[in-house]
């Protein structure tokens, strides 16, 4: 039986727990993208909270560079990708890369939390692009080193996570069954008493 896009957003949604923002489990990975512009406005304030994230030292390490469809920047970052990758996500209508400077600007020494800084805003950024609709994709499949240097990024700079960005949707009609079923999936995790503890291997006692 097909499902529409609709139908599937609520089939991925997380179950409401009483307290925790909606958008926490509004927000998941769709692989299928409708064919909508993102306007930079949108862009602009996704990006805003992402500007906001904690950092060590107030860092603020995170760049990002970011190509709409139908640009250079976006050509390069798809081009980057595995060719898995680029069969849906070349499909967004947004693909961003994010990276983060390896040392702080105001002493010069190594910053060790640069990467987890960096995952600390793009958290950020996917809930926002969440609380306005929109569905992100995180993904390591890509060439680290084709997009330093077709995007130009300095050494200094680690990179994270591709991202794509744009509004879920229907996936079928389309030939990639794989990709569907992907989709179709149902989203698990880890109960509390599996990653919260007390001591170490020993459940904290929540709720």
């Amino acid at each position: 039986m097909s499902l529409t896009a609709r139908e599937i957003n609520e089939l991925k949604k997380a179950p409401a727990v009483d307290g925790v923002l909606p958008v926490f489990h509004e927000r998941w990975s769709s692989r299928f993208f409708a064919d909508r512009d993102v306007t930079s406005e949108t862009m602009a304030k996704v990006f805003e909270a992402a500007r906001w994230a904690p950092s060590s030292y107030n860092g603020q390490p995170w760049r990002y560079i970011v190509g709409h469809k139908g640009s250079d920047t976006f050509q390069k970052i798809a081009a980057s990708l595995t060719a898995f990758n680029q069969s849906w996500a070349g499909k967004a209508p947004v693909l961003i890369v994010g990276c983060a400077a390896t040392h702080f600007s105001h002493n010069g020494q190594e910053n060790r939390y640069a990467i987890y800084d960096l995952g600390a805003a793009t958290a950020y950024l996917t809930l926002q692009a969440a609380a306005f609709g929109l569905t992100t994709h995180q993904m390591a499949g890509y060439d680290q080193e084709k997009a330093r240097a077709a995007l130009g990024i300095p050494q200094e700079f680690v990179l994270g996570a591709a991202i794509a960005v744009g509004y879920q949707g229907d996936p079928f009609g389309e030939p990639e069954e794989e990709i569907v079923k992907r989709e179709l999936a149902p989203r698990d995790r880890k109960p509390l008493s599996e990653i919260v503890f007390s001591a170490w291997g020993v459940a904290a006692k929540l709720g």
